[in-house]
């Protein structure tokens, strides 16, 4: 799999300045971001991103359920989708996996392996 584009959702902008820089400058990746699920489901089926960063914790709709939705759009439903969380018990992990995301990104997260880490997940060039 190669990447070319990454949307990063995340209400809280300071992570989506970082993971931003990140993906632009180390990845060297186009970046959608946006600050809520509800505009990631709006814009994926448009932007149609290679990966989706999406944040677990947002107010309405949270990372879960903003999964789900993309799910239920055939255009994006098959978008891989990583989890950014501080919520990185293994039980969670679990639950995150089994809803359907590609993987989990432990925040506070190492900016510069950012990119490392999002092709690890994606076993992606």
């Amino acid at each position: 799999m190669k990447i070319a584009k990454v949307m990063i959702v995340d209400d809280d902008e300071a992570v989506r300045a970082i993971s931003t820089l990140a993906a632009r400058k180390i990845g060297g990746w186009e970046v959608v971001s946006v600050g809520s699920g509800a505009e990631a489901v709006a814009l994926a089926p448009v932007e149609r991103p290679d990966v989706i960063l999406l944040d677990v914790m947002m107010p309405t709709p949270d990372g879960p359920t903003t999964l789900a939705m993309l799910r239920g759009d055939p255009v994006s439903a098959q978008i891989p989708v990583i989890f950014l969380t501080a919520k990185t018990q293994q039980h969670e992990i679990d639950d995150y996996l089994e809803l359907g995301a590609s993987g989990v990104i432990c925040k506070p997260f190492d900016a510069t392996a950012l990119p490392d880490e999002i092709r690890r997940i994606l076993r992606a060039e």
